[in-house]
């Protein structure tokens, strides 16, 4: 009996592609990590451990590499991830009332999902623009000088 698997062949060719450029196949480790949760949205123990094979590493090398970085999802997450900067900045400049809309709005605390896999609640403890906290990402957009008013509006934008 063979074992099904996880990872496609457009993965994998995608994966090998990456690694063609680097001198050890171990050295693409994130990028083979971010393929994964590219078509997956997150990175299962199975998909790990393919992955692992490929680049030559153990399952364990590989998942001290993804859980080390806080952008790899080691638990299945909504369609749309939302990063809300809880920096010093973001703080002081109004990250509490963003989350707390943000909250209420979905009904989920942080590491929650909402109950129609539309949205994951996550921190992040910088995004690197405190010139105009308080801010948040959702997948790969970035909103910043953000108020509780133009969170409805944004969220609107993600099925």
């Amino acid at each position: 009996m063979t074992e099904e698997k996880i990872l496609s062949e457009k993965e994998i060719t995608e994966i090998q592609e990456i690694y063609s450029h680097f001198p050890l196949k171990s050295a693409a480790c994130i990028e083979g990590l971010k393929v994964v949760q590219k078509y997956h949205r997150w990175v299962s123990d199975e998909a790990l451990k393919e992955l692992a094979v490929i680049l030559e590493m153990s399952p364990d090398a590989v998942d001290s590499v993804a859980t080390y970085y806080s952008l790899i999802f080691r638990r299945p997450v909504g369609r749309h991830v939302i990063l809300v900067c809880n920096s010093m900045s973001c703080w002081i400049m109004g990250y509490e009332e963003i989350l707390t809309f943000l909250q209420d709005k979905l009904g989920i605390g942080y590491g929650e999902t909402t109950a129609d896999d539309r949205f994951t609640l996550l921190p992040i403890p910088c995004l690197g623009t405190c010139d105009h906290a308080p801010a948040l990402i959702i997948d790969e957009d970035l909103y910043r000088d953000l108020a509780p008013e133009k969170l409805e509006e944004i969220l609107e934008k993600y099925e």
